[in-house]
């Protein structure tokens, strides 16, 4: 009996993410499970002094798309069962918006990357791992990664 049959893989393009769902992948042919890979688009930082714009959202949402389905093909392509989903909700923390991914879907478990930094590191940069471990409904396993 398989402990994990739905796990939630947040994706945004490094090299730390991508090691979560190397492992995730893995973990998912072992325990038969499938898996769900989340993109938050956060619009905050699509600003960035620009005007906010459709076509700057749409860009974003195209991306996220390209993001996901490399994701779903590298599931696909061992016999794991995969979709995706990106998240575009304005003023919404991304701690929240993957908690509530996570409960929404009915995830047993949430494959995260952490860069693990600690300290001023931490409190300056902010830490998107540390708001989703807090706020999920379901355990959480970060793998640490470097970029």
């Amino acid at each position: 009996m398989s402990l994990f049959k739905k796990i939630l893989v947040p994706l945004d393009g490094s090299n730390t993410s991508n090691k979560a769902l190397d492992y995730a992948i893995k973990m998912a042919q072992s325990e038969k499970a499938q898996i769900r890979m989340v993109h938050c688009i956060d619009e905050l930082s699509l600003l960035g002094g620009h005007e906010y714009t459709g076509d700057l959202i749409g860009l974003a949402r195209d991306n996220a798309e390209k993001l996901l389905n490399s994701g779903k093909a590298a599931a696909s392509a061992v016999n794991v069962t995969a979709d995706t989903l990106v998240i575009d909700r304005v003023g919404q923390r991304l701690g929240e918006s993957v908690a509530d991914a996570a409960g929404d879907w009915g995830a047993d478990l949430i494959v995260l990357g952490t860069h693990g930094r600690r300290g001023i590191g931490r409190v300056l940069l902010g830490s998107g791992s540390e708001q989703i471990m807090r706020l999920s409904p379901v355990p959480v396993l970060m793998i640490r990664g470097f970029d």
